[in-house]
């Protein structure tokens, strides 16, 4: 992704690929995006955010704090922003054609994934990306959500696929 860019991830969890983007990609600004949220659901006993993983909501809240604190040498001068909201309701805060790329890897039911492509497609600038993480992963939790939302946008947006591999995806807005 290009350096000193305007990015968001979507699904930040402990920050870790968080982390890798600013050592790597070094953006002008990177939205961080994510509701932590205990989910009590039994779809999502086996995810990072429900079940034995994610223990409680008291345990989500300790990770976002974790998040903040991990990055807050970033976050007085402006250059990290943390929203602790789902990604639509973090959608509606910027305009069109805002984000050089976003990084996609938040909910990863279908429907979940299909929406954030949907709207953060519009949040992307021309040329920009839309990536994310675990295309083709259809044996866990979400069975084929993240694939099937990716391939039926793919069909029918006016988008590049610049590379799926090693579960990853990167799309190229037109």
């Amino acid at each position: 992704m290009p350096k000193n860019s305007i990015c968001a991830e979507i699904g930040v969890y402990k920050g870790n690929f968080s982390a890798k983007i600013i050592e790597v990609v070094q953006p002008a600004k990177l939205h961080l995006i994510d509701p932590w949220i205990y989910e009590e659901e039994d779809t999502y006993k086996t995810s990072l955010y429900g079940g034995q993983k994610g223990k409680n909501q008291e345990n989500m809240d300790n990770i976002y704090q974790s998040v903040k604190e991990r990055f807050q040498d970033q976050i007085n001068p402006n250059r990290i922003v943390v929203h602790r909201s789902t990604s639509l309701q973090t959608a509606e805060q910027f305009e069109d054609n805002y984000f050089d790329w976003v990084y996609i890897d938040g909910n990863h039911l279908y429907e979940f994934v299909k929406k954030d492509l949907e709207t953060y497609y519009k949040k992307v600038k021309a040329g920009g990306y839309i990536t994310g993480d675990d295309y083709g992963a259809t044996q866990m939790w979400w069975e084929d959500g993240v694939k099937k939302a990716v391939d039926e946008f793919r069909a029918k947006s006016s988008c590049k696929t610049v590379l799926i591999q090693g579960g990853q995806f990167i799309l190229q807005k037109l």
